[in-house]
């Protein structure tokens, strides 16, 4: 991998970092605690703890990706780097640019 490549997945890496701690502030704000004094409908409640269980998934969906992001990022550096664990052969540029976490090439992640 050349070095603009890398600077360009270091760059990639960093937006989605931040889009990814954003997301975790709404989804920290959106799984709240339902307080059961508040004056809305059985059904509305019931949807309202259906809908905060749903973020709650999204919440740890999204601090997983935000921990593979740092790991991702501190090993850009590394020789292994982009390189597929299962088969030893290069990841393209394209699936590291979309997924820079990506520790598998698009064969052997199916």
């Amino acid at each position: 991998m050349t070095k603009i490549e890398l600077e360009a997945i270091k760059e990639t890496i960093n937006k989605e970092i931040e889009a990814t701690k954003k997301a975790i502030e709404n989804y920290k704000e959106l799984t709240r605690p339902i307080a059961p004094e508040n004056a809305i409908g059985r059904v509305s409640r019931m949807d309202a703890i259906n809908n905060k269980s749903v973020n709650e998934a999204a919440l740890k969906k999204a601090k997983q990706k935000l921990s593979n992001l740092s790991i991702a990022l501190s090993n850009i550096n590394d020789p292994d780097f982009g390189v597929c664990f299962k088969c030893k052969q290069n990841i393209p540029i394209g699936r590291i640019m979309l997924m820079p976490h990506a520790r598998f090439c698009v064969q052997c992640a199916s």
